[in-house]
């Protein structure tokens, strides 16, 4: 498997805003592939904001005007692009997120599962979960709090389907008057405990790209997305971290250099324990 270069979109989202957020991230794919990225991640709800109201009556569904978008940029600009989008799916909405090959065809549609309790008025829980063969490898895709460590179930099964990469698109918010130099943000663990550990296991990547900018309407009113975009690798090192702060937009790249999956079925399970797994 060729390795490639990653393009981390910590853009800025603006609720309810889907024209200005999808002329940004048309920009900012522009911007990655002139860095010569093939594969480029957006945050979660790219265009609506998380939680945002406005998902009520803007959400479109996949495909539709907002994913065509998106599919059309990365057909421009050939690249693979993961985002976030808010989907409207009949008489449901979905935290939902895609992933699109170099051709503008859609690869994988995933809808969050591990979302959070504030948000399930305005989401319904994803019902799906699947893996995509590139030429750069077998990628997964999830959302957010998919990986928090206590639901790191999501993670593995995707690693057991064969993943090499998880491409995240998230949204990473803190109360207005949080303090990065007394409780640094990933000081807390919240994302680099369960990163490390799927990574350290099977030998791979997990990247997620966080959103920037202050979060205007919905539970979360008045908090402030605060961006720190992670990467980590095989063995569990950290690859990546973008800068922390509402103001924090910005592009970053990463290596990526994908290994051979160590195992399947009962031999990776094996192989896992060696390693101090002690899960199912």
């Amino acid at each position: 498997m060729p390795g490639f270069s990653l393009a981390m979109l910590q853009m800025r989202v603006e609720g309810g805003q889907p024209e200005a957020n999808l002329t940004r991230a048309e920009a900012m794919l522009s911007g990655a592939a002139a860095q010569g990225c093939r594969v480029a991640v957006l945050p979660e709800c790219m265009n609506l904001g998380w939680t945002h109201p406005s998902a009520r009556d803007l959400a479109e569904p996949i495909p539709g005007p907002h994913y065509e978008r998106l599919a059309a940029a990365a057909k421009k600009h050939r690249l693979y692009v993961a985002a976030g989008l808010v989907e409207r799916a009949g008489e449901k909405r979905y935290n939902a997120a895609v992933l699109i090959g170099p051709d503008g065809e859609r690869l994988l549609h995933h809808r969050k599962i591990n979302e959070l309790d504030i948000a399930h008025d305005l989401y319904a829980i994803g019902d799906r979960l699947g893996v995509a063969e590139t030429e750069f490898g077998v990628f997964g895709l999830d959302i957010c709090a998919d990986n928090f460590h206590q639901s790191l179930a999501i993670g593995h099964v995707l690693m057991r389907m064969g993943a090499r990469v998880i491409l995240s698109p998230s949204s990473w918010a803190v109360p207005a008057g949080h303090d990065q130099a007394k409780e640094p943000y990933h000081g807390f663990g919240t994302w680099t405990t369960g990163y490390r550990e799927l990574a350290r296991l099977y030998d791979a990547y997990v990247i997620g790209v966080s959103d920037v900018g202050w979060i205007s309407g919905g539970p979360w009113k008045g908090r402030k997305c605060i961006g720190c975009s992670l990467a980590v690798g095989p063995g569990g090192a950290v690859l990546a971290e973008g800068p922390y702060g509402p103001a924090a937009e910005m592009i970053l790249t990463v290596e990526v250099d994908p290994r051979p999956a160590p195992g399947q079925g009962g031999t990776l399970i094996e192989r896992i324990r060696s390693k101090g797994y002690q899960g199912p």
